[in-house]
């Protein structure tokens, strides 16, 4: 393992929750993580692989998601994505676009994170999604279409239908079943 001469030093918002983070980010991924003295930042040193894995780990906890689905992005296979809702519709409420993606009770979101295996978390007008690359474009493409006005049940059937093509569900249970 070659370690790299300088840092990465990544910007975060979020630093209390960065912080709680490190512990678990240092124990699973072989990187030292330190506290820029202006507070708004975070320094890195490692291997440049791992340096640039927990960059992307470290950006998706200061977005919002749990440390734990954040090191997903460990993975070679996963991804980090961000859609900004602002450019996907032409509404001027986007709470209502939000809602739109969100669901009643989280249902919508919920289902699109079942039918393709990823992680999504809203934060204000950018939705942040973690998820392997054989779903990525499938994901952006159901929340853009959810922006722009597609009805739920239409972006879910398209999920469903990737979803048998890819060997994921047999043709019986199509992803939808819910134990609640």
């Amino acid at each position: 393992m070659r370690v790299s001469s300088k840092m990465r030093n990544v910007l975060v918002a979020n630093m209390a929750k960065v912080r709680r983070a490190v512990p678990v980010i240092e124990n699973k991924v072989k990187v030292k993580i330190g506290f820029g003295g202006n507070g708004l930042g975070v320094s890195i040193r490692g291997s440049e692989l791992n340096e640039f894995l927990v960059e992307k780990v470290v950006q998706a906890v200061d977005f919002g998601f749990d440390v734990e689905d954040a090191l997903l992005l460990v993975n070679d296979d996963f991804v980090l994505e961000f859609v900004d809702v602002k450019n996907h519709t032409r509404r001027k409420n986007l709470k209502d676009v939000r809602a739109r993606l969100i669901g009643t009770r989280g249902k919508a979101k919920k289902t699109i994170e079942n039918l393709t295996g990823s992680v999504i978390v809203i934060q204000g007008n950018r939705v942040g999604v973690i998820v392997d690359a054989d779903h990525l474009d499938a994901v952006v493409q159901a929340i853009e279409s959810l922006a722009q006005g597609a009805k739920h049940g239409n972006v879910f059937a398209r999920l469903e239908k990737q979803n048998v093509a890819l060997g994921r569900f047999g043709r019986d249970d199509l992803g939808l079943r819910s134990d609640s």
